[in-house]
């Protein structure tokens, strides 16, 4: 984990363009967007990835990005969330990513995802399945 001194978003907490702000959360347009009116909403909490966020810092995040999103006025739009380099997480402080998706933008703005699907079988996506069940 990266320390809070040399997190990118714990140093503008204060920081110009903040949307929304709770105790536990912080909201402020990104300043490297894909699309007009990507935002970003993170925990004021430093944690790296979601896993490391403790659960009563997460009460307030889904709210504010519920309400960046209705406010926007866009009809679609992504909500993304990465945890670790492999998975393109850059900043090492939990953050949620709200991305418009015009509807006539195609691929030219927003967020361009691909779905590689694997193909598992049910016999595989049963063992995952019981795995998970048995740790959670």
């Amino acid at each position: 984990m990266s320390s809070q001194s040399s997190c990118i978003f714990c140093t503008i907490v204060k920081g110009i363009f903040k949307l929304l702000e709770t105790e536990t959360m912080l909201a402020f347009m990104d300043i490297g967007p894909i699309a007009r009116g990507h935002c970003l909403v993170i925990p004021k909490y430093h944690a790296a990835k979601l896993s490391d966020l403790p659960d009563h810092q997460m009460g307030d995040i889904l709210p504010a990005l519920a309400k960046i999103a209705s406010a926007s006025g866009n009809e679609n739009y992504n909500i993304l969330q990465n945890n670790g380099r492999p998975a393109h997480q850059e900043v090492d402080h939990v953050h949620f990513h709200y991305i418009p998706k015009p509807a006539d933008a195609g691929d030219k703005a927003g967020l361009v995802v691909g779905w590689p699907i694997q193909g598992l079988s049910q016999e595989e996506i049963r063992t995952s399945y019981d795995e998970l069940k048995r740790k959670l």
